[in-house]
């Protein structure tokens, strides 16, 4: 299951990354956010509900972190990619630019996260 939760953890990184990329891409270019880019941006936030449920896993399992800060990023990488649900403004050009940085925030949050993990 530590094996999973490590996996996981990498692809919520990459996800996160790529989201912002690609979110800040359309916003600079003035375009609206297509099909594929929407699911792209909506991935980071999957991710990191099957993190936090793996993490949750662990901890019923008597697991613990190494350092008590990963559960502090992990709980704030989550709340900061479902942030833009409650926050981001009506007007869909703002609202991408809200979940872009939201993304890029969590992959930072994430980077730290594996950091005090093991």
């Amino acid at each position: 299951m530590v094996e999973a939760h490590r996996y996981v953890a990498v692809a919520v990184i990459a996800a996160c990354l790529l989201a912002a990329l690609v979110g800040f891409a359309a916003y600079r270019r003035g375009r609206d956010v297509s099909g594929a880019a929407i699911h792209l941006l909506a991935l980071p936030q999957t991710l990191l509900i099957a993190q936090a449920a793996l993490g949750l896993l662990l901890l019923s399992g008597s697991y613990r972190a190494a350092d008590k800060l990963h559960y502090l990023y992990g709980a704030v990488a989550l709340g900061v990619v479902l942030s833009p649900w409650f926050y981001a403004p009506a007007d869909a050009r703002r609202r991408l630019l809200w979940f872009s940085v939201s993304a890029l925030v969590a992959a930072a949050l994430g980077v730290r996260g594996t950091m005090t993990g093991s």
